[in-house]
């Protein structure tokens, strides 16, 4: 098991030092580190500051890392519905 950043401020930094977040990608974490480590509330509302995007399922957090709209291609029943 990987070890966990010991506070907020590391868990957020290690998060946004991703590559793929610095590239403008996506990162995923599990909900449940997420949780623990930071709170959903403080989650959403750096997500929200940085004009981010992210969505929850099956105990993930996928994170959007770029302020661009995001388009659900297919899913319930439905195509190309905006998040």
């Amino acid at each position: 098991m990987t070890q966990l950043p010991d506070t907020p401020a590391q868990w957020f930094r290690h998060l946004f030092d991703a590559k793929a977040a610095k590239d403008g990608g996506v990162v995923r974490r599990k909900v449940r580190d997420m949780e623990r480590m930071v709170g959903r509330d403080l989650f959403e509302n750096e997500i929200a500051r940085r004009g981010f995007t992210a969505v929850e399922n099956v105990g993930q957090v996928v994170i959007f890392c770029n302020q661009e709209p995001v388009c659900r291609t297919v899913g319930g029943g439905k195509s190309s519905s905006r998040i």
